[in-house]
This record gives structure tokens, C-alpha cells and sequence, in this order.
């Protein structure tokens, strides 16, 4: 389809799809400083956007919509709260 082809709606569409990414490129730069890291190599940048994603996204689940603030209520208690907000179990068996 070219832009010729493209309805006022379909073009609408594009245009709030496109805010939606800068918003969450805007909250990934402001609260994980993603463009000023020194991961540059290899996989490691996706594999840290992955990981910001990740968060991002269980945090909107758990029903914070300022992430910085549910990343800071979250690290109160780091070594069991992160667990508890993607459901898995803080047990460790050594059998």
C-alpha cells in the first residue's frame, strides 16, 4: 500500500502507534538511561532492552504506571519482590 492508497484513519493509526514506541523509548531513556550506556557490543543492548522491557511491563501488570517509583517501592525488599511481582517462588531445593 502506498501513501496514496492510505485512508485518514489508517494514516491516524500509524501516526498514535508511532507516539505509543516514543513513550516507551522516553520511559526506558529517563528511568534505565538507556541511551547513555556503555553496552554497546554484541547482544548486549537488546538483551538490555529485553531486560527493561521485562520490567516495564511487570511493573504496568502490578499496577504501577510511574515505573521509577514502582522500581523504588520494589527495591525496599530486592531479593523477594521482584519474585513475588512475576509469581515465582522464592524456595530453593536441594535435593
Amino acid at each position: 500500500m502506498t501513501s496514496l492508497e492510505a485512508s485518514p484513519q489508517f494514516i491516524g493509526h500509524i501516526a498514535r502507534a508511532q507516539w505509543g514506541i516514543e513513550a516507551v523509548h522516553h520511559v526506558r531513556n529517563t528511568t534505565f538511561a538507556e541511551d547513555a550506556s556503555k553496552i554497546r557490543t554484541g547482544h548486549g543492548p537488546a538483551n538490555m532492552a529485553t531486560l527493561h522491557n521485562l520490567a516495564i511491563n511487570t511493573l504496568h501488570d502490578a499496577g504501577h504506571y510511574n515505573i521509577a517509583a514502582g522500581l523504588r517501592e520494589t527495591s525496599h525488599t530486592p531479593f523477594t519482590r521482584p519474585l513475588d511481582l512475576l509469581g515465582l517462588p522464592l524456595t530453593c531445593d536441594a535435593t
